[in-house]
């Protein structure tokens, strides 16, 4: 049995109205992207109280990717602007972010290349399997989340001496938890292609149409 929820983001009512709490939350977010990036790389980042503006800027936005799914989810205001716009707005924030602090030299390149290549995968698995279902967020995945918000948030704050080395180890920490949820997140795709309802039930109209069906019309497979 795979650890699939119920997923109202991926029908969402018509009748939801587009305009409402989460959908503004989420807009704010990517409003928010842009004045964080001018913040964090004002005078290559050597400005301490820009990068202290940055830093609030930065939580902020993340509050507002805390509450938006949330409110979403509980007061049946799900939409499809909502389904599309909150998973760009995470990947916008968090993109901006590393890329600002590998530009600024504070994060070597190749963590940055490792967390977006995770996070803009995961992305795409969960469009590719939206149709079967939505995969539940893990325990791991929610402690990436914080770990890895907590990790860049402490680079982007001006440190030095102990704290600053301390501020790796969570980096760390966040790098090794993207990557074994990414691979979770895989697997858990690609059960869940081949055991949803939808493939079962692709499954049983192959079957239903015996051999003759495997020469004749091409039966639709759940893809």
């Amino acid at each position: 049995m795979t650890d699939v929820a119920p997923d109202p983001a991926a029908t969402p009512p018509s009748s939801v109205k587009l305009v409402n709490l989460p959908n503004a939350l989420t807009v704010l977010r990517l409003a928010m992207v842009p004045v964080f990036a001018v913040l964090l790389l004002h005078d290559g980042g050597l400005d301490d109280s820009d990068r202290y503006w940055a830093a609030l800027v930065f939580v902020l936005a993340i509050i507002t990717d805390r509450y938006d799914g949330m409110i979403a989810r509980r007061t049946g205001q799900v939409t499809e602007f909502g389904k599309l716009a909150d998973p760009i707005a995470d990947k916008a924030l968090i993109g901006t972010a590393l890329v600002g602090l590998s530009v600024l030299g504070l994060l070597p390149w190749w963590v940055t290349v490792v967390i977006l290549v995770r996070e803009v995968g995961v992305t795409v698995l969960r469009f590719w399997v939206i149709r079967h279902g939505v995969i539940a967020a893990s325990r791991g995945g929610k402690a990436k989340t914080v770990v890895q918000s907590l990790a860049i948030g402490l680079y982007i704050v001006p440190l030095t001496g102990l704290p600053a080395t301390g501020r790796w180890w969570i980096m760390a920490a966040a790098l090794a938890l993207t990557v074994l949820t990414g691979l979770d997140y895989v697997y858990r795709a690609l059960t869940l292609r081949r055991t949803s309802a939808r493939a079962m039930r692709a499954a049983a109209a192959r079957r239903a149409a015996g051999p003759s069906g495997a020469s004749g019309a091409r039966t639709d497979t759940a893809a």
